[in-house]
């Protein structure tokens, strides 16, 4: 009996440690970034970090940020990429998700409300 061929174990993919965009991938903001050398490592999270190590981490690096010029295009970025990984624009990857799912909330009540607004105006 013919044995299948012997398939390649698969590994799942593990996010690396991801390197800032360049200014062509990212917009002429990247530029200007407090952050774009990253040397302390404050951005991304190393594997298996503690719990107390990583929120330690995320307040320096949102301190980084506080004081960067383009902080507002860094974290519209991170919300429109979406970014799923790291400290973006002063906001962590936990941050982001709660103020995306704000943001797609609002656009649902904007495009409900629409509607209602427009037959209002007519009638």
């Amino acid at each position: 009996m013919l044995q299948p061929p012997h398939q390649p174990l698969q590994v799942a993919a593990v996010p690396a440690q991801r390197t800032p965009a360049r200014e062509d991938e990212a917009g002429p903001w990247h530029s200007e970034a407090v952050c774009r050398r990253d040397e302390a490592g404050l951005f991304f999270a190393p594997s298996k970090e503690p719990t107390a190590a990583r929120l330690a981490r995320e307040e320096a690096a949102k301190r980084v940020c506080a004081r960067c010029p383009v902080m507002v295009a860094c974290r519209e970025h991170a919300l429109m990429q979406p970014e799923p990984y790291g400290v973006w624009g002063g906001l962590t990857a936990a941050e982001r998700r709660v103020a995306l799912a704000r943001r797609r909330r609002r656009d649902i009540e904007l495009t409900a409300a629409a509607p209602a607004e427009r037959i209002a105006a007519a009638g």
